[in-house]
């Protein structure tokens, strides 16, 4: 091959595959972004910019789990430029084998969720006529309740998850406690929205 060819070839592919490594790590980098982007109201409105935002919290109140300690506490942010406020819960999971997790719910979410948790407290085997059904219910910042079973004759299991964490297996009663802080979350907020 002629050599100016040859170099002029050479230097073609080396361009072409610094293009497709620039484009693979441009296109990682987007899908972290679109990944880590806001899920909630709540997220969007505080990642607001140019304007202070006030975050308020109430006080937590937990129920412990063999595997995880389950906190839920209210939320009120408020837009001091604009006087807008939003309102949630924050789910926070916190254990030894799962990093701590800070999950918000938003309040137009809080009856869906409390009739959701109830359905899967309530379910029987009678929800199909296969042998094994998975029942779910998701927020849309990611948390999951689940009831399932796999064969008709094993128990329904209940359990919480968040994004790719491993799922926390709930006793029935815990389940019942959770579903109750968020209730009360819920009641708390809707005093709080209240006019006065």
């Amino acid at each position: 091959m002629i050599p100016m060819l040859s170099n002029w070839r050479n230097s073609w592919l080396q361009s072409g595959a610094v293009l497709i490594a620039a484009g693979a790590l441009a296109s990682a980098g987007h899908a972290q972004i679109v990944t880590n982007a806001p899920k909630t109201e709540l997220e969007i409105f505080e990642a607001q910019t140019g304007t202070v935002i006030v975050k308020g919290f109430g006080q937590a109140n937990s129920v412990t789990t063999s595997a995880v300690t389950i906190a839920v506490r209210c939320k009120e942010s408020v837009d001091i430029s604009a006087g807008t406020k939003q309102y949630g819960l924050e789910i926070e999971l916190t254990g030894n084998s799962q990093p701590k997790e800070k999950i918000i719910v938003d309040y137009d979410e809080l009856d869906a969720l409390l009739n959701g948790i109830d359905y899967l407290i309530k379910i029987s085997y009678d929800v199909t006529p296969l042998p094994a059904f998975e029942a779910v219910f998701l927020t849309k910042s990611g948390l999951r309740f689940e009831a399932h079973s796999s064969r008709r004759m094993g128990g329904i299991q209940t359990f919480l998850q968040y994004g790719d964490n491993p799922r926390i297996p709930l006793a029935s009663d815990q389940v019942a406690q959770v579903r109750d802080l968020i209730s009360q979350g819920r009641t708390a907020l809707a005093a709080m929205m209240t006019p006065k």
